[in-house]
């Protein structure tokens, strides 16, 4: 995504520059509360490109859940398809997207605040605002990305499931009992609060831990009925006051559970 498609939006601010607006024309009793018609327009289109966030975000979930495909059945591709890069476009995307949003917003702001009756220049203000945020780009910004963060994460530990390693990781991995590494594996498929095997496992974004869904959230809503907080089930765990909002889906130990299950299954027959 380019900065100049996007602020082709703002055309009707350009044709309209030079023209004089006056606050409330063509309402008298809205004076003080109406909107350049130009800006106005902007609020419009800045709603609709919201909505290119929700696609940005259906390819993230689509790439992680191939990436996750990929390492259960062992499946090497060669780089150019590899979800990682795929993962790492997707949020560079989201994050020029949040940016050209935020440029607008400042925009629009800026045009309520000022209200001048000569209908400013929009795409130069977005543009330079746009381009003030990309100057502050860096790599740490992916870490701000909770789905980009939620992917590396689960990639790894799915791999960990698998007894795989990172390749930089390898070398130290060498004459590690396979045995042993599924036998840790499994005591995290136990719910601390159940002590059953986890059929739908959520991680708690602060702490770390997983548990049943069902259970957990049960467990949160009864304390916040109480007024009282929610403590990590976990034995040992510090964190005290536990909210819906820290709970995410667990995909790679979901996964994880059903393969070691069917191959336990397999071993039976």
């Amino acid at each position: 995504m380019t900065s100049e498609p996007a602020l082709a939006v703002f055309a009707t601010g350009e044709e309209s520059e030079g023209r004089s607006w006056s606050p409330g024309a063509g309402n008298p009793g809205a004076a003080g509360q109406e909107l350049h018609p130009a800006a106005s327009g902007v609020e419009s289109a800045l709603s609709s490109l919201k909505n290119f966030q929700s696609c940005i975000s259906s390819g993230m979930d689509t790439a992680s859940s191939v990436a996750l495909d990929l390492v259960e059945t062992q499946t090497e591709v060669s780089s150019e398809y590899s979800m990682d890069k795929a993962m790492v476009e997707f949020a560079m995307m989201d994050r020029e997207l949040n940016h050209y949003l935020k440029a607008v917003q400042s925009t629009i702001n800026h045009v309520k605040e000022e209200r001048s009756e000569k209908i400013p220049d929009l795409k130069l203000l977005v543009e330079k605002k746009f381009l003030a945020l990309q100057n502050k780009n860096s790599d740490a910004d992916f870490q701000n990305n909770e789905k980009f963060v939620q992917f590396k994460q689960q990639l790894k530990e799915l791999k960990k499931q698998y007894g795989l390693q990172p390749d930089r990781e390898a070398d130290s991995t060498e004459g590690v009992d396979e045995d042993m590494i599924v036998t840790q594996s499994q005591t995290n498929f136990i719910c601390p609060i159940t002590q059953l095997e986890m059929k739908k496992p959520v991680k708690n974004k602060v702490c770390g831990h997983t548990y049943e869904e069902e259970a957990i959230v049960r467990m949160i809503e009864s304390k916040h009925k109480r007024k009282k907080k929610a403590c990590c089930p976990k034995i040992g765990c510090s964190h005290t006051d536990m909210r819906m909002s820290d709970l995410i889906q667990d995909e790679a130990l979901r996964r994880a559970i059903e393969s070691h299950n069917k191959k336990r299954r397999r071993q039976s027959n």
